[in-house]
C-alpha cells in the first residue's frame, strides 16, 4: 500500500557522509587507527578492482563515473540488484546499497563511504532461512525482501513494511502492520499500477488476503506501509520478467 504513513523513526547511526573531526585534533592511538584503516581500505579497494592510493571514494545518490560502474557490478554480483551497470548512481543502486547496509548492520544512509565498501569486499550476504524450492522471503527485523531459489539466495531487496502506526479505513482505525506467517501468492495483478482504497501498488503480488509484494515510488529504509511489501518499481519488473510473481509461490514473512 503506497500512501505515506507519519513515520517517527529511532535516532539514526552515524552514517558514512558524517564529518570527521581532523586528524590533528585526535589522540595518538586514534591516528594509528586510521592508518591501520587506510591500509585496510587499500586492501579492500584492491579486491573490487578499484584500488586508489588511499581510499576509495565516497559514492552516494547523483554519482557518476567508473567507480559507480564497479560498485553496481560488485553489488549485482552478490544479489544486490541494481540494474544493468551504467555508472549513474540513481534510487535503484541507492536501493540495492541500502539493504547490503541492512544485511552488514551498518547505518542505513544509503551513501558507500569506506564501512559501506568493506562489506562489499567481504561479499556480505544474508543466510538462507529456506533449504529447497523458490520462495520469497520478507524479513521484518532488517527491512529487507529475499529471494531464494533451490534453497539458496538469488536476490535481496530493500523493503519497507507496515509502519505500526494507526490509521483510519473502512469506517474505522486499524494498525499498519504485517502478520507473520507462511502464506503462498493467490492473486496477481501485472497490467501496472492498481489503485486501492489505502493507495496505489504497482504489479502487486497478493499472498494474505489484501497483504502483497508490490512495487512502489516510495521505499525508506524503515517500516512505512499500511502493511504490504513495498520495493523498487524496477525490482517489481523484474521479478516478474524472471517469473517470480507467480501463483502458489510460498512467501514467508518472519
Amino acid at each position: 500500500m503506497n500512501r505515506p504513513l507519519i513515520h517517527l523513526s529511532a535516532r539514526p547511526m552515524p552514517s558514512e557522509s558524517d564529518p570527521a573531526p581532523p586528524v590533528d585534533q585526535l589522540p595518538v592511538t586514534s591516528r594509528r587507527g586510521l592508518i591501520l584503516l587506510g591500509v585496510g581500505t587499500l586492501g579492500a579497494g584492491l579486491t573490487l578492482g578499484t584500488g586508489t592510493a588511499l581510499a576509495a571514494p565516497v559514492l552516494k545518490k547523483g554519482s557518476r563515473g567508473s567507480a559507480v560502474t564497479t560498485l553496481q557490478k560488485n553489488l549485482n554480483s552478490l544479489g544486490y540488484w541494481c540494474g544493468t551497470p551504467d555508472g549513474s548512481f540513481g534510487h535503484v543502486t541507492q536501493q540495492a546499497v541500502y539493504a547490503i547496509q541492512k544485511v552488514a548492520g551498518l547505518g542505513k544512509d544509503g551513501v558507500v563511504g569506506a564501512k559501506t565498501q568493506a562489506a562489499i569486499a567481504a561479499k556480505k550476504k544474508p543466510k538462507s532461512a529456506v533449504t529447497s524450492g523458490s520462495s520469497f522471503d520478507i524479513d521484518l527485523k532488517r527491512q529487507i525482501l529475499i529471494c531464494y531459489t533451490g534453497g539458496r539466495v538469488k536476490w535481496t531487496f530493500n523493503t519497507s513494511t507496515g509502519s505500526g502506526e494507526r490509521y483510519y479505513s473502512g469506517g474505522r482505525w486499524k494498525t499498519a502492520t504485517t502478520p507473520k506467517g507462511s502464506f503462498r501468492m493467490h492473486r496477481l495483478y501485472g497490467a501496472g499500477w492498481q489503485t486501492g482504497s489505502l493507495g496505489r501498488l504497482y504489479r502487486p503480488g497478493y499472498y494474505d488476503r489484501g497483504w502483497a509484494i508490490h512495487g512502489s515510488t516510495s521505499i525508506p529504509p524503515y517500516p512505512a506501509s499500511h502493511g504490504c511489501a513495498r520495493i523498487s518499481t524496477a525490482a517489481t519488473d523484474l521479478l516478474w520478467r524472471e517469473n517470480w510473481i507467480v501463483k502458489d509461490r510460498r512467501v514467508l514473512v518472519r
